[in-house]
């Protein structure tokens, strides 16, 4: 399959103020007053990635996952419209969010989505999915298709 360029229906894309003062700074990466109750977080964690270095592309069949790019670092997010019931099924997004454009990125199922630290230092990403990796007590199967590995994908990063 060939992605065209183009927006992905049902994927967020919120810029993140943050608020300086002379202590550093602060930034509100999500509100309950500003989330629909079905991508409510059930839990967050922070991830480290080295310069050059992309996570993915993988996606997952239920789970939406809750993004925050806020810095160190820059990344340069794809995303891809892998819904065959989505109007916009076959496009492909890119997104560049982290220390100079910070921003919040909602994906939603079967949305594939990777990302690149694309700066010469370390990034972090926040993450913050509605559903608990691996389900209650980790006793689940983990809900991800990972692409990376699979010959012949259509993912391709560049």
């Amino acid at each position: 399959m060939e992605f065209q360029k183009g927006e992905i229906e049902g994927v967020i894309i919120r810029p993140l103020k943050k608020h300086i003062d002379e202590r550093g700074w602060l930034c509100e990466l999500f509100r309950q007053d500003e989330i629909e109750e079905t991508i409510m977080p059930v839990m967050s964690y922070i991830s480290q990635t080295l310069p050059g270095i992309v996570r993915g592309p993988h996606e997952h069949k239920e789970q939406t996952d809750y993004f925050a790019f806020i810095g160190p670092g820059n990344f340069k997010i794809y995303l891809w419209d892998n819904r065959r019931d989505s109007s916009t099924y076959g496009n492909r997004q890119i997104i560049y969010a982290g220390e100079d454009n910070p921003a919040v990125i909602i994906v939603p199922p079967g949305v594939v989505h990777a990302y690149k630290n694309v700066s010469t230092k370390p990034g972090l990403v926040f993450n913050s999915p509605n559903k608990l990796y691996a389900g209650w007590g980790r006793k689940e199967q983990v809900d991800e298709v990972r692409w990376e590995n699979k010959e012949n994908s259509p993912f391709i990063i560049d």
